[in-house]
């Protein structure tokens, strides 16, 4: 599809009794992958997110010597880990507008041994990339970067290690990069966080995946890590979780439309901070029920709104967004100012796709307050090229007759399959 075509949504007239599936996590499956690539041998990962994402990643590892695998149909890719080799020495690596391959592979290139650049597309060049090649910097890379962002050249010959300063508001990917890199320096690492950081359940991520491959960082909270100099161990199977974000439009489902929609793969305890969206969804009054390995969501009577700092899961600001035209009061997010430097100013994009839906909206420097009116509007939803638009408000055509979405296809960033998975949802499952 081009950026010209749509897709109209249809409603749904009944409570939902569906059960569906999602993909595996993109972020799991970026950190797992980049780890695996620097493991001490072969290691498979299955229920991998097989999308643009974790494909562009894929393949400008292969670009890097590294030898990957990837099994669409099965969801595996398979990487051989050279124990912190990086083979190629010299790399142009095109990562799209993927943020987080294109900090990963900023700081792998830097345990190269050449010249590497790493670049992306349009949107990729307005995204800052600064406080990491500061922070490499100061663990003795050599790196030109004119512009704080995208392109990055990186003139390699290992990293010396110490102690680096990284700013944390503005992505967490920062700090994971070099926590990822860290254990193959020459010397041990400390990272020290400048001011608040943002998005911490994505740190929380990297140090779980890091310690399934064998490598432990010490912490004092969010401020400082120190990671030891060792290598990762690989792994003959590592498995991914469901994704928490992509299954949060179907929990968003049953609070738009009523009823139940369960989620097959993913459970309460999952790693992944977007699993926190369930306590969202409480407090708007829904009910979450789980199992061993699924949860579900139930809309009990009226959706309440809520007041609410996202700053850990901006991923779901969206997904509220989409649900609070449908509440009997005001909705409130906080905290997310780091959305705007996303695949697009998402804050910006959601309040004038609420406005020309005919909601009131209010933009705020770090977020948004909608408050419900007499009704939504059918409209063509523009999605700016990012997924997260596309996916949220295709959920208010589910109520909405006539909505469409414009350029759908922008969703295989993440989730090549939501729509037909969507549609899964007219089908009683429960």
């Amino acid at each position: 599809m081009t950026s010209t075509d749509t897709i109209t949504i249809a409603p749904v007239t009944e409570a939902l009794r569906a059960s569906v599936s999602v993909p595996g996590s993109k972020s799991l499956t970026n950190r797992a992958l980049t780890i695996a690539a620097l493991a001490d041998g072969p290691t498979k990962l299955t229920n991998a997110l097989i999308a643009d994402d974790s494909l562009q990643l894929a393949e400008c590892l292969g670009r890097l010597g590294f030898t990957v695998n990837v099994d669409t149909a099965a969801e595996v890719i398979s990487v051989d880990g050279l124990g912190g080799l990086v083979p190629a020495a010299h790399a142009h690596l095109h990562a799209g507008n993927a943020g987080t391959a294109t900090r990963f592979l900023t700081a792998l290139a830097a345990l190269g041994t050449g010249e590497y650049v790493i670049d992306g597309v349009a949107r990729m060049r307005e995204r800052p990339i600064a406080d990491l090649v500061g922070a490499l910097r100061q663990l003795g890379a050599v790196i030109d970067c004119p512009t704080g962002c995208p392109p990055v050249r990186v003139t390699a010959a290992g990293l010396a290690g110490g102690r680096a300063m990284v700013a944390g508001h503005l992505s967490s990917q920062y700090l994971s990069a070099l926590l990822i890199i860290a254990p193959y320096a020459r010397s041990p690492v400390e990272v020290v966080v400048d001011g608040g950081l943002s998005s911490r359940p994505y740190a929380d991520m990297t140090l779980a995946v890091m310690v399934a491959f064998g490598i432990e960082v010490q912490r004092d909270g969010y401020h400082r890590f120190s990671i030891p100099q060792g290598r990762y161990r690989a792994r003959p199977v590592h498995r991914i979780e469901s994704d928490a974000s992509a299954a949060s439009y179907f929990f968003a489902a049953a609070a738009i439309v009523g009823g139940t929609v369960r989620v097959e793969g993913i459970s309460r305890g999952s790693c992944q901070g977007d699993i926190a969206f369930l306590d969202v969804l409480t407090e708007m009054g829904c009910r979450v029920e789980e199992g061993e390995d699924w949860v579900e969501v139930t809309r009990c009577g009226e959706l309440r709104g809520v007041d609410l700092d996202l700053g850990n899961i901006p991923d779901t600001a969206q997904t509220l967004a989409a649900i609070a035209p449908f509440a009997t009061s005001p909705t409130v997010v906080r905290g997310i100012a780091s959305a705007r430097l996303k695949e697009c100013d998402r804050i910006a994009a959601t309040c004038a796709e609420l406005a020309r839906l005919g909601v009131r909206v209010v933009e705020r420097p770090d977020g948004f307050a909608v408050h419900p009116g007499p009704g939504v509007r059918a409209t063509t939803v523009r999605t700016y090229g990012d997924h997260r638009m596309a996916m949220a408000f295709a959920l208010v055509g589910l109520r909405v007759p006539g909505l469409a979405i414009e350029n759908p296809s922008c969703v295989s960033k993440t989730f090549p399959g939501y729509f037909q998975v969507l549609d899964q949802l007219r089908l009683p499952r429960l």
